[in-house]
C-alpha cells in the first residue's frame, strides 16, 4: 500500500510534465484524454504515439486516440491472435516506456521524491514540483553542455589538428 501523492507525468524528449497530483485513489486511465489535450496545448499538435501501460488501453481511450490519429501502444484487447504475429511496435514501445519508470526512480534516488517530509498538501505539491523542475533543469544543462562540448571539440579539431 502506498501513501502520499499519486503523480501522473508525461515524458517528452526526456523532460517531465506533471499532468496531475492527486491525494485520493483514482484510475489513471481516465487521465489520458486530459494528458493528450495538455500535450496539444503545449506543442500545438497531438503526439504520434502514446506509450502507456496496459491499464490505459480501454475502449474509451482507444476510441479517443483513434479519432485524433494517435497510436496507443500495447497489445490488442481480447484474446491474442492465433497466428501469433507480433506487433512491430510492441518491443520498442515497451523499452521506451521504461523511461517513465526510470524518471520516477531518478526522482526518488536523486531528488528526494521518496523522502518528502512536508505535511501540508500545498507544501508537498510544491516540493514535488520543485523536484521535477530540478530534474528538467539538470536535463537541459546536460543537453547544453553536450552541445557546447561537441561544438568546442569540433572547432578544436578543425582549427588546430594537434589538439
Amino acid at each position: 500500500m502506498e501513501f502520499g501523492a499519486k503523480i501522473s507525468i508525461s515524458l517528452v524528449n526526456g523532460y517531465s510534465f506533471i499532468d496531475k497530483i492527486g491525494w485520493n485513489n483514482y484510475s489513471e486511465a481516465e487521465l489520458l484524454p486530459q494528458a493528450l489535450e495538455a500535450y496539444r496545448e503545449r506543442f500545438g499538435h497531438y503526439p504520434e504515439a502514446v506509450l502507456a501501460d496496459k491499464l490505459y488501453r480501454n475502449r474509451d481511450n482507444l476510441r479517443y486516440c483513434k479519432e485524433r490519429g494517435v497510436r496507443l501502444s500495447g497489445p490488442r484487447l481480447g484474446r491474442p491472435p492465433k497466428d501469433g504475429a507480433p506487433d512491430p511496435y510492441e518491443r520498442p514501445d515497451s523499452a521506451a516506456r521504461n523511461a517513465v519508470e526510470g524518471k520516477f526512480g531518478e526522482g526518488k534516488a536523486g531528488y528526494g521524491l521518496g523522502r518528502i517530509m512536508a505535511h501540508l498538501q500545498d507544501t508537498a505539491e510544491t516540493v514535488i514540483a520543485i523536484a521535477f523542475l530540478s530534474m528538467n533543469l539538470n536535463r537541459k544543462l546536460r543537453v547544453l553542455w553536450l552541445r557546447f562540448f561537441v561544438r568546442y571539440e569540433l572547432g578544436c579539431v578543425q582549427l588546430l589538428p594537434a589538439c
